[in-house]
């Protein structure tokens, strides 16, 4: 059977196309996103990506004009966005197959899947929605803010597709675990840890010997967590330390910022991908303190370029590296477990440098995107063999 992805925007989707097209196995990919957005995307044949930009393309665009996301406006365009997809997709199914759903696109599109006599997998790249909204509200809760929460709409629909699916795919134990802790069968969630773009990330070069950077890529918001590593940074002792921040300042964080000591801290904006290696290269740690998300990426590429991580578990870090060996889990919410890992870095070189040695083996070790290919396909055909 042939496989027919659908997937709202880009995220690890397009790798996982990629995989199934070497394995002949790929179908269709389904996008929200027009076609001049994926002119990058190699080794997918053109006629294979199906756009359906009506909606989301809009969208984007207002978000990239400064819109909420949690504006009425941004809120109807994304839910249209996800629903017509799904419904577009289904209406466009004539064969039984497997189709494979990013979240909340993928009800519509695998209940016709199902009738058609085929197999329907929804996949979810963060924790269980149920567990997400509720420790994002926390979370907001503890900084004095208002949380506007997730549609209820896209809860539903979510709920909805983890009781009609085959199966669920996840990146990450984290993830796995906050399904298994709403009661969804254990069989029914399948583990399938992301690979790592091992041809576009290496080690380039070795970090400054009279310094400590301290690196941080991705957006800053308050689900990465990123005051707790920021007061981690102010109270460590060195010298001549810096904390480079590669991302988007959301408009809470900034609000926070005010109370906060900014000293030896660089925000960088956004910074082109090709500039990412050397960056990483040069850093002595990364360090990710997320509330919620589900294997986030950016740790792998660290790896790559022989950086150690300091990370909560709710980044997926416990499926990149083991506490002590490549870089450090530690707890979420805690400026002071960071601190005493910084602490402990910047005091011990030689465990630093011996850190980036395991991190680059291990990332090498978990086979980049081809074997998170291998893997799904695996799951795949597992999922077909029950039949």
């Amino acid at each position: 059977m042939k496989v027919t992805q659908i997937c709202i925007g880009r995220f690890h989707h397009f790798h996982l196309a990629r995989q199934l097209e070497k394995h002949n196995l790929l179908d269709n990919i389904y996008t929200g996103y027009p076609k001049f957005k994926l002119r990058d995307e190699e080794g997918i044949p053109k006629g294979k990506i199906k756009n359906f930009p009506w909606f989301h393309t809009p969208y984007m665009f207002l978000l990239n004009k400064g819109i909420r996301k949690s504006s009425w406006l941004t809120e109807e365009l994304s839910w249209i966005a996800h629903d017509s997809l799904d419904k577009h997709v289904a209406s466009s199914l004539k064969n039984p197959g497997v189709t494979v759903s990013l979240s909340s696109t993928g009800l519509h599109a695998g209940r016709k899947t199902q009738a058609l006599g085929g197999k329907y997998i929804c996949d979810r790249g963060s924790s269980h929605i149920t567990f997400q909204d509720n420790i994002l509200k926390e979370e907001y809760e503890k900084w004095g803010l208002t949380y506007q929460g997730i549609d209820k709409r896209i809860i539903e629909k979510e709920l909805d597709e983890y009781q009609q699916a085959d199966a669920i795919t996840v990146p990450s134990e984290f993830v796995r675990q906050s399904f298994l802790s709403l009661g969804v069968p254990e069989n029914k969630v399948r583990k399938v840890i992301y690979g790592a773009r091992l041809e576009r990330f290496s080690r380039l070069q070795d970090p400054e010997k009279n310094k400590f950077t301290v690196l941080w890529v991705g957006a800053v918001t308050l689900r990465k967590g990123f005051i707790y590593l920021l007061r981690a940074f102010q109270q460590f002792s060195h010298p001549n330390k810096e904390f480079l921040v590669i991302g988007q300042v959301s408009k809470e964080v900034k609000l926070l910022l005010g109370h906060e000591s900014l000293d030896h801290v660089r925000f960088l904006g956004q910074v082109a991908n090709e500039s990412l290696p050397s960056i990483y290269s040069s850093a002595h740690v990364f360090a990710l303190s997320s509330i919620e998300e589900g294997l986030a990426l950016v740790q792998g590429e660290a790896m790559a370029c022989g950086c150690p991580i300091i990370a909560t578990p709710n980044t997926g870090s416990e499926d990149m590296i083991t506490d002590g060996r490549e870089g450090f889990v530690i707890p979420i919410r805690s400026s002071e477990a960071i601190q005493v890992r910084l602490q402990r870095l910047a005091d011990e070189p030689l465990l630093r440098d011996q850190m980036g040695e395991n991190a680059l083996e291990k990332v090498k070790s978990l086979g980049g995107w081809d074997q998170y290919g291998a893997n799904y396909v695996r799951t795949i055909k597992s999922l077909l063999a029950n039949q």
